[in-house]
Parts: structure tokens; C-alpha cells; sequence
């Protein structure tokens, strides 16, 4: 006669949930979870937040007292901020314009073209990106600055009273820094995607007989698309926020929206103002770097 086998008595509190696997003791409760995240969001909303806060409240608090939205009203109705809105998007737009062409031909240069220390550039690149802005302009000023290199050895050479370079505090000397100074960020997205392109595809156009332009036109561009779009939606955010290339060229009548609120801070004494264009300032960069994020995500980069 055989045996009954005996079953084995589950332990206590050995039960493994439906599913068969067995909870870790060390996953964090909802409860304890929550406790870790306090202190992060609170810092977060002390720092950035609440100073965000007091900012939109000025903005609806005119110097007579009380509160309403006559700030806002007095400021869109004034022509400073009409012409710093457009002086801010133009510039933004024509920078950005600027930036996707020369960064796509220096991209192709680096990636496609061998000469020798094209490795070393394209280290280089990451480092340029954490310059300040300020820098940049700083160089220029040596450069094409009145007393600059360029007007000095033209001086030097025909004796001229003054330097035919100008145009460094002027709009267009605004746009040439902003321009420099932001390529790299198009480039690195650029350099990123053109590392992953097939070279196979290359090499077959060209054996086909394609021309270069041919090739970049109908391969390499509609790969290079996604990265061309998250650089120039994160130049076009970062143009529309710049401060430093304005105020170290010295460019007269160019007032952006960041410049604007300081002339109106500390220049004027409109703190409500002043924060009227910031929170303008904000809603726009906001909305713009919502789009950078779409795209960037699509984009892969």
C-alpha cells in the first residue's frame, strides 16, 4: 500500500501574491514614497516657484494701490513693448535661421569630410557649449569692436580716421554673436544623428554615380530633420531668453524682452511693469520650450 504523501504547509507569511511573485521587502510604500518626495518639492516650490508667484502678483498690483490688470494694459499698450516684442522675435527667428545653416554645413564638414583633427573639433564643440555668452560677445568686441583688431590694422594700413567695422552695436552685430555663439548647440544634435547614419547608403549612391548634392539632399538631410528641429526649437527658445549678447555688444535702440525689464526695474523703478513683461517673457519661452520638448522627444535626441 503507498504512502500519502504529505503536502508542505505553506509558512506563515511566506503567501506569494497571485502571479507567483513574491513582494520585495524593501519596495518603498505609497506612504513612505511620499515622504521621500516632500522635501524636493518643497525646495522646488520655495526656490523657483514661489518667486515665480510673487512676480505674477506684482504684475497685477499698480503703484496706486490694490489690485487689477491695469499693468498689463498700460504695458501692451505702449510702443517699448510692442518694438522689444518684435526686436525679440525677429532676432530669435533670424538667429535660429542662421544657426540650422551654419551648423548643418559645419555638421557635414566634421562628420563626412576627413582632415586631420576632426575628432579634436568635435570634442571641442561639447566644451563651447558650456561658454558663457558674455565670452563670445567679449571676442567680438576685440575683434570688430571701434578699437578693435580689425578696425586698428585697417587704420593702421590707410591711415583712416576710423575703422569701417560698425556693426557690432547695431542689430546685425546682436544677430553675428547670437549666431556664434548658439551654432554649437544645432551641431551637437547634428553630429549625434550623423553618427548613426548608415555609411553603407552613402557609399552606394556614390558608386551609382550620385553627386554630393544629390546625396545630401535626398539621404543625408531627411535623417538629419529630427535633430535639425530639436536644435533649432533649443536655439530658439535660448535666443528669445538672451541677455548678455545684448547688453556686452552696447547695440543702441535694440531692446529685447529681458532687457526691457530691466530698463523698467532698475532704470524706471515700474516694478509692476517690469513684471508684466517678465511673466509675458515667461509664457512665450514656456511655450516654446513645450515645443522643443515634442520635438526632441520625436526626434530622439
Amino acid at each position: 500500500m503507498a504512502e500519502a504523501v504529505a503536502e508542505p504547509r505553506p509558512v506563515a507569511g511566506s503567501a506569494r501574491p497571485p502571479g507567483g511573485s513574491r513582494r520585495s521587502s524593501t519596495a518603498p510604500r505609497p506612504c513612505g514614497a511620499l515622504l521621500w518626495a516632500l522635501p524636493p518639492v518643497a525646495l522646488l516650490a520655495l526656490v523657483f516657484l514661489y518667486p515665480l508667484a510673487l512676480v505674477v502678483q506684482q504684475s497685477f498690483q499698480p503703484d496706486t494701490g490694490g489690485t487689477s490688470p491695469q499693468p498689463y494694459a498700460d504695458v501692451f499698450a505702449s510702443g517699448a513693448f510692442r518694438e522689444a516684442l518684435w526686436t525679440t522675435v525677429w532676432l530669435a527667428v533670424a538667429a535660429t535661421v542662421g544657426c540650422l545653416v551654419l551648423g548643418f554645413v559645419l555638421a557635414l564638414v566634421i562628420a563626412f569630410v576627413p582632415f586631420p583633427g576632426a575628432r579634436a573639433v568635435a570634442r571641442f564643440i561639447d566644451v563651447f557649449l558650456s561658454f558663457p555668452s558674455f565670452l563670445i560677445t567679449l571676442a567680438l568686441l576685440f575683434i570688430y569692436g571701434t578699437v578693435g583688431m580689425a578696425n586698428g590694422a585697417w587704420t593702421d594700413v590707410t591711415g583712416a580716421a576710423e575703422g569701417p567695422f560698425q556693426f557690432l552695436t547695431t542689430p546685425w552685430g546682436v544677430l553675428l554673436a547670437e549666431i556664434t555663439y548658439f551654432t554649437p548647440f544645432v551641431m551637437r544634435p547634428l553630429l549625434a544623428a550623423f553618427s548613426q547614419l548608415d555609411t553603407g547608403q552613402l557609399e552606394a549612391a556614390s558608386s551609382l554615380g550620385a553627386r554630393t548634392s544629390r546625396i545630401v539632399r535626398q539621404i543625408i538631410l531627411p535623417e538629419a530633420l529630427p535633430a535639425l528641429a530639436a536644435g533649432g526649437s533649443l536655439v530658439l527658445v535660448l535666443c528669445l531668453n538672451e541677455f548678455g549678447i545684448v547688453l556686452f555688444t552696447g547695440a543702441k535702440g535694440v531692446t529685447t524682452l529681458p532687457t526691457l525689464v530691466y530698463s523698467k526695474a532698475m532704470l524706471e523703478s515700474d516694478y509692476p511693469g517690469a513684471c508684466v513683461v517678465a511673466v509675458v517673457n515667461v509664457l512665450i519661452s514656456v511655450g516654446l520650450y513645450g515645443l522643443y520638448r515634442v520635438v526632441s522627444r520625436r526626434a530622439g535626441a
